[in-house]
This record gives C-alpha cells, structure tokens and sequence, in this order.
C-alpha cells in the first residue's frame, strides 16, 4: 500500500483503560461517521501492543494533536515507550478515562461497535464529551503524516478566497 504514504492523514491520540492500567496509541486513520449522534472511527492494527486494551475498553478518550503536541503524538507511536510515566502530564476524567491535559482538544467516546478483519479492527466510538475550552485548540498549525513523516499544516491566503489549508512541498519534517 505504498499509495497511502503520500495520502496526508491528520494524527490523534487514543488512550484508554479497559482495567489493566492506561494504554496510549497515536492513530492516522480517524475519521468522522456521523454528527447525529456524533461519531468517529479509527483502526487498530492487531500489532499494536495497546489494541487489545482498547478493544476491552467502554470508552476511550481521542485527541486531536497538534504540531506542538509532535513529541507526545511520536511516545505514542513508539512501541515499548512509557507513556503515562512520571516524565509525562496525564490525568484522568471523572469516569476513569486516562487523557493528556496539554492537549487542547479532546473527546471523551463510548465504544459503540468493533468490526474486525485481518490483521486489524475497526472501531465506531461516539463522542460524548468535549475538552472544557475547544476553541483555544486551534492556536497551533494541525499535525498531519505522510510518507512516514510529521508534517505540519498551515493556513495559505488568497486576496479574495477563503484560506485554503495546505501541505507544501517544502514544510519541515520532523
């Protein structure tokens, strides 16, 4: 699937606790399903030291990272990193859902359907709840991946147009 690695995809978080302790993943593939009732899905590949955790898990919280989120969003991606040790700033909600404060937009989901196939599930996850002050979240350009790097993306203007949001062939990797 070497196509998919220049099909720029935004990046989120997934944390959750099925009961066993907090689990965090860094997903490319969130995707909106519905705005009535409000829902999202994302893959879990069955490599994933963290799928099987939140597979189990009722709810899950999912974070829109931004660029300035890039070092939390690459712990996540790393497969044997500590990721809610005392070298990083994690709470938890009032329903026990563990989540990363800093992050300035998040969504605490209930699971609502698993669809597996292989080597990978689906996940349907309806949105119940959002960070106390979701406007402030957008100060900071959007963190997006292709072709196996970080990218960010920032506005362009044009005199007359709405602003258009763009991945330039010359923005930084990281």
């Amino acid at each position: 699937m070497t196509a998919f690695r220049h099909h720029p995809a935004g990046v989120a978080i997934i944390t959750a606790d099925s009961g066993d302790g907090p689990v965090a993943l860094t997903v490319s593939s969130l995707i909106s399903v519905s705005a009535s009732p409000p829902t999202v899905a994302f893959s879990l590949s069955d490599h994933s030291s963290s799928a099987g955790a939140v597979r189990r898990s009722e709810t899950v919280v999912v974070h829109f990272v931004r660029r300035r989120d890039m070092e939390l969003a690459r712990l996540c991606a790393t497969p044997g990193k500590e990721r809610f040790g005392p070298n990083v700033r994690w709470a938890r909600l009032e329903g026990g859902e563990p989540y990363y404060p800093e992050v300035g937009l998040w969504f605490r989901a209930a699971i609502r359907g698993l669809f597996p196939v292989p080597g990978a599930s689906l996940v349907a996850a309806e949105l119940l709840e959002a960070s106390p002050d979701p406007p402030t979240a957008f100060r900071d350009d959007a963190l997006i991946y292709a072709n196996r790097a970080w990218h960010g993306l920032k506005p362009i203007a044009d005199a007359g147009r709405a602003p258009l949001l763009l991945w330039p062939d010359d923005s930084a990797t990281f």
